[in-house]
Order: structure tokens, then sequence, then C-alpha cells
């Protein structure tokens, strides 16, 4: 698993975020504490909504 943000692999990661995707809900989002307490942009893989 892979931040979807930045790219860090997420086995090695204490605390992340796993989501279905607020607007299409078929892509999952995974997302690194790092990448969300700054607030890093996201973008979907299948729909491209963007969220902070």
């Amino acid at each position: 698993m892979k931040c979807i943000t930045c790219g860090t692999n997420l086995i090695s990661e204490e605390k992340f975020t796993r989501f279905k995707c607020p607007a299409c809900g078929k892509s999952e989002i995974i997302r690194c504490k790092s990448c969300r307490v700054r607030k890093i942009p996201y973008k979907c893989e299948k729909c491209e909504f963007r969220g902070p």
C-alpha cells in the first residue's frame, strides 16, 4: 500500500487513513498521516475528484 499523495510505502507506517472516494465511491483513497496533517491535496484515480 502506498499513500496516494506522496507515494510513501505504508506497510512500515503506523498511522494512515483509508476511505472510498467521497465523490464516486469506487476508488480507495489511502493517505499517510503526514499528508493528512499537512492537508496535501489528493486526486481520485477514477473520477479525478480533488480533496484536502
